[in-house]
């Protein structure tokens, strides 16, 4: 399970952030998480809470915002949603293996007290 590795990373990050705010406590951590991350996010979520007990973590809410794959087409210039695996350009047909967008996992915002 790769998500406990991601989510002690994750959760590093988060309280060497809120560490140099000045923050006593973090009460949400907001994930960017892309559909061909390969991030299973129950788990990621269930792997934050276990690492978070006994840290000023622990309790936080875990929000996740979904990102759906992209690509662009160097055809007809337009970036485009991957549909069910098909990296095909809706525009011209063309194939696209230039994906800008579904492979991320970034912790992109905290609120701390």
């Amino acid at each position: 399970m790769h998500e406990l590795g991601l989510a002690q990373e994750t959760l590093a990050i988060a309280l060497d952030e809120a560490r140099r705010q000045g923050a006593r406590r973090i009460l949400c951590m907001r994930l960017r998480i892309g559909d061909l991350s390969g991030v299973v996010v129950e788990a990621l979520r269930f792997a934050l809470e276990t690492v978070a007990e006994n840290t000023p973590a622990a309790g936080a809410r875990i929000e996740v915002d979904r990102v759906v794959p992209a690509c662009y087409c160097n055809q007809c210039r337009c970036e485009f949603e991957v549909q069910a695996h098909s990296y095909i350009c809706p525009r011209c047909g063309d194939i696209s293996l230039d994906l800008r967008r579904g492979r991320e996992m970034d912790l992109i915002s905290m609120e701390v007290v």
